[in-house]
């Protein structure tokens, strides 16, 4: 495989598309190798527009998110780099890597310790240092971090039936969290900002689908 000719297609063919425009976005896309923060066994499928799955006996399990899926979501978030930025769904590392090169400090939970060990080595040989992976309970992931709070970004990776009021919360005035809110078949990337002591506004940015993060309340169903 022509590994830098399938990366600049996955920017042109798959990102690009998906309305990512952003030239700081589209850099951290060529420079940063995504390649090395998928599974050896998979790496072919690096650059392919689909869900990589990051643990082998787990079908349904976590799961790198699409490229173009990504992209966005950093695109919408508008990191800058005095920004302090939490991530709830560490994976392989990869999303942390390319916060890491727009804020100033990211923390990143993960509750299966072995994607913690695998995202700290991913990220050491990428050379990112400016990432702390923190290993958690499911329940604790869903809380965020407090102690290290407000942030002012953080992003889900992976869906949840609705963001819980303690993460937004944790979100300093004018901070903005992503999301992909909702329940199969329909699902949709979400935008909260904090727009005052007690106030967040939304907005939906696009559908899409992707696995559940662990340790979120599912909402109650009634039976009649």
């Amino acid at each position: 495989m022509n590994t830098e000719l399938a990366r600049f297609n996955m920017i042109e063919q798959q990102i690009r598309p998906w309305e990512v425009l952003d030239d700081g976005v589209l850099q951290l896309l060529a420079t940063v190798r995504r390649e090395d923060f998928v599974p050896p066994a998979l790496k072919a499928l690096a650059f392919a527009d689909l869900q990589v799955p990051l643990i082998a006996d787990e079908p349904h399990g976590p799961v790198m998110l699409e490229p173009k899926i990504q992209a966005r979501l950093l695109q919408e978030l508008q990191v800058q780099r005095h920004e302090k930025v939490l991530e709830i769904g560490t994976g392989s590392g990869f999303m942390a890597a390319l916060l890491a090169h727009r804020a100033q400090q990211v923390w990143t939970l993960e509750c299966r310790s072995a994607l913690v060990a695998q995202a700290r080595e991913n990220l050491r040989r990428a050379g990112v240092t400016t990432v702390r992976v923190v290993e958690v309970t499911a329940e604790d992931g869903a809380r965020g971090l407090p102690a290290e709070a407000p942030f002012d970004a953080i992003v889900l990776s992976g869906s949840v039936a609705a963001v819980p009021r303690a993460l937004l919360e944790q979100l300093k005035v004018g901070g903005r969290l992503a999301a992909i809110v909702g329940e199969l078949p329909i699902m949709c990337a979400r935008l909260y900002t904090r727009v005052g002591p007690e106030a967040w506004s939304e907005v939906d940015l696009f559908d899409t689908v992707a696995p559940r993060l662990q340790g979120f309340a599912e909402p109650t169903r009634f039976a009649f």
